[in-house]
């Protein structure tokens, strides 16, 4: 087997790819990783020189600032808005000589927010700009673990519309709902000009990096699967339910447009406290929101049975009306 996976399995990737996108993807442009966190890993070790930037919208998956570590990277946080889009602006100024990638990641972990192709375009159009005169690429990296888990029939964004020097990091552990299993992939933009010098600089860190290959036995799995992905409508109903009742309770949150987090305002500014609270008191499990970049916030994960979700309304309930929401 190749260090970039099997022909076969990437061919069939890239064929689903040309389908997504009308773009020419062809298995020259796929590497199987150990799912997405050895995908961020490889792309990662390929790009980065020592003390080189990535730019990270805020709140984020906290592993992304270890994965950039380990390769001599540097995290640039920026926030995002209120409502959880990119500001764009401010991702504009955070980038400067030293900046070597920024690292998007829609669906969100922790916020479910979906990047509108409003945002991305605005996006594209900075990174364009940046890109003038520098000698090496200015990279769009783009975390798309939970790009199959987008709400009321919306599709998932083809993010190589907006910007050449684009790579794409899946997971099919949340698309056909195999926590556990580390299979996924990185895609390269076939418009990219150094696709082909990227293609062999992520072969070769797939195997320094001591990962080899993508688990032989997952990469003749995913053809088979072909197309077949979790039952979407499932984690709707969750969401609806939750949104609904945490906003008649009284708690300040953002809908999520995909992914199967959520992530209110905490009606104290401790974040930790209040999220040690409902553990402690009422018994519902959640995460604080510094972890992620953002306090005063709180994440709720929805990936359990529905009801579980419905045993934890009256905590919600209660919770609110100790902190006096509702």
């Amino acid at each position: 087997m190749p260090n970039s996976g099997y022909p076969e399995t990437r061919s069939f990737i890239a064929e689903q790819l040309r389908q997504e996108t009308g773009l020419p993807f062809t298995e020259d442009h796929i590497v199987m990783s150990v799912g997405a966190a050895g995908g961020l890993n490889v792309l990662l070790k390929a790009i980065l020189n020592e003390g080189e930037k990535v730019i990270v919208p805020s709140p984020y998956f906290v592993e992304f600032q270890f994965y950039i570590a380990n390769h001599g990277g540097r995290i640039v946080l920026v926030d995002t808005r209120d409502d959880f889009s990119l500001d764009v602006e401010a991702i504009a100024r955070a980038i400067d000589e030293e900046t070597r990638a920024i690292l998007i990641n829609s669906p969100n972990n922790p916020t479910g927010v979906v990047y509108s192709e409003e945002e991305l375009r605005e996006l594209g159009e900075v990174l364009k700009e940046k890109s003038r005169g520098r000698e090496k690429p200015l990279y769009l990296i783009s975390d798309d673990t939970y790009k199959t888990l987008v709400y009321n029939g919306r599709p998932p964004l083809n993010v190589f519309n907006f910007y050449e020097a684009t790579v794409s990091v899946f997971s099919y552990s949340k698309s056909l709902n195999i926590p556990g299993e580390r299979i996924g992939y990185v895609a390269i933009n076939p418009l990219f000009s150094g696709a082909g010098e990227l293609m062999d600089a992520l072969t070769f860190t797939t195997r320094i990096l001591g990962f080899v290959n993508a688990p032989a036995l997952m990469q003749r799995l995913i053809p088979l699967a072909g197309y077949d992905q979790v039952e979407i409508k499932n984690y709707q109903r969750k969401r609806d339910l939750l949104y609904e009742a945490l906003t008649e309770f009284g708690y300040e949150v953002v809908k999520p447009g995909g992914a199967f987090y959520m992530f209110p305002k905490t009606p104290i500014e401790d974040d930790v406290a209040f999220v040690a609270d409902l553990q402690r008191n009422f018994h519902i499990l959640t995460v604080p929101g510094r972890g992620f970049g953002r306090g005063g916030h709180f994440r709720i994960s929805y990936c359990v049975e529905m009801e579980v979700i419905e045993r934890s309304l009256e905590g919600f309930r209660e919770a609110a009306k100790k902190y006096g929401l509702y």
